[in-house]
């Protein structure tokens, strides 16, 4: 199986690389998201269905939008 390909969120970044969230789309039927914060950039994944990931997008969007 291919590895994640993980692209920083355009959203991290503050507090000095405390917090980073970085999500990949590479891999086709799955989403993977991870808190890579310093401590741990290897930390653990949380994989979704892209469907399931267009719903937590959608509910963030209007949440914080």
């Amino acid at each position: 199986m291919p590895a994640f390909e993980f692209v920083k969120s355009s959203f991290s970044g503050g507090n000095a690389g405390q917090e980073c969230v970085e999500v990949a789309r590479n891999i086709p039927g799955a989403v993977a998201v991870r808190d890579s914060k310093e401590q741990d950039p290897d930390g653990p994944i949380v994989r979704l269905t892209p469907g399931a990931w267009a719903v937590f997008v959608e509910y963030v969007g209007r949440a914080w939008g």
